[in-house]
């Protein structure tokens, strides 16, 4: 199959835990177990988003000390930082499988001619630069709801309104940061993506939803001060690269039904038009929804939602929630 996984920014660097390098490669660590495992008899697509990371840098100044980077420009950064994390940790991680197999293991493989499970080690990792374009005409930039960055105290984000006319909004009881998140209309590395599956790489993409542009009146290519949303965006890249299968990982085991409530419940397999009659957080799983929605109406696919460490499951339908036409 052709699987197209979104890791999520806040599973690279989860809230109320140390924003470090090491930190963040130590949980990535955890996640290319799995990522290897989908990846031995499938072609891989591997995703993530950049929330906590763009917000971070975004407390940097240019060069002068004067002006915080523009977010097109963080948003490459973080596609750098992240994409770099993920593709040595697969890299090591093949390495550790590798010198893990006995040499009787690897002579009855050549023998049989067949893929060593525990390696996926012959397979080349690539880590793509993306791009997304968006209109400028999009009403989201009138109404900023993207989180990025951490959550501040009310004196803090007082004090960084006034200083960069920041807009704020509570996030979980927090003041946190919200900018423009218009939906992504094209990703523009998408041929690319495929000539790498093509040739048997495991790609590595599409990082914070792409780096947003659009076209000015010129027809030039310009940097859009706006965060897509990775869930967003992946499901539309997948549509475009005809997957079988989208999943978005979270820190929940399923979409829930009548959550916070006694009744709360794990949904297992829906329709679109049966999770379109139901409403969801728009902070959390809203948007998992809605992207798993727009990849199964577009390209009939299958898309799934639930926890990266139970990947297998939410392959083979018997974990999470598959959403289905």
């Amino acid at each position: 199959m052709r699987i197209v996984i979104g890791v999520g920014g806040n599973a690279i660097a989860p809230r109320g835990r140390p924003n470090t390098v090491a930190d963040q490669r130590a949980q990535i660590r955890q996640a290319c177990g799995p990522l290897l495992d989908a990846a031995v008899d499938n072609e891989l697509v591997i995703t993530h988003g950049n929330g906590p990371q763009v917000g971070m840098l975004a407390l940097q100044r240019d060069p002068d000390g004067n002006q915080p980077l523009p977010l097109d420009v963080l948003g490459a950064e973080t596609q750098g930082m992240i994409g770099y994390l993920i593709e040595t940790e697969l890299r090591n991680e093949m390495t550790r499988r590798s010198r893990a197999l006995t040499k009787q293991q690897r002579a009855e493989a050549r023998r049989e001619g067949e893929t060593i499970r525990s390696g996926a080690a012959q397979r080349l990792v690539t880590t793509v630069l993306t791009l997304a374009e968006v209109s400028m005409d999009d009403p989201a930039f009138q109404h900023p709801t993207k989180f990025v960055g951490p959550v501040y105290t009310d004196t803090e984000a007082e004090q960084l309104a006034a200083e960069h006319g920041w807009i704020f909004a509570s996030d979980g009881g927090h003041p946190r940061r919200v900018v423009p998140s218009p939906r992504p209309r094209r990703i523009i590395q998408v041929d690319s993506t495929r000539r790498l599956l093509d040739a048997g790489h495991i790609v590595i993409c599409t990082g914070g939803g792409g780096i947003p542009i659009a076209r000015d009146s010129k027809g030039s290519y310009v940097g859009v001060e706006a965060v897509l949303d990775k869930d967003a965006s992946s499901a539309l890249f997948a549509s475009e690269l005809k997957a079988d299968v989208l999943v978005m990982a979270t820190d929940a085991d399923a979409v829930m039904v009548d959550w916070g409530t006694p009744q709360e419940r794990p949904l297992r397999v829906a329709t679109v038009a049966e999770l379109e009659q139901m409403d969801f957080a728009a902070g959390s799983m809203g948007p998992k929804v809605q992207a798993g929605c727009d990849f199964v109406r577009k390209h009939d696919g299958r898309a799934v939602i639930g926890r990266l460490s139970d990947l297998g499951h939410l392959l083979d339908g018997t974990s999470g929630t598959t959403i289905l036409r």
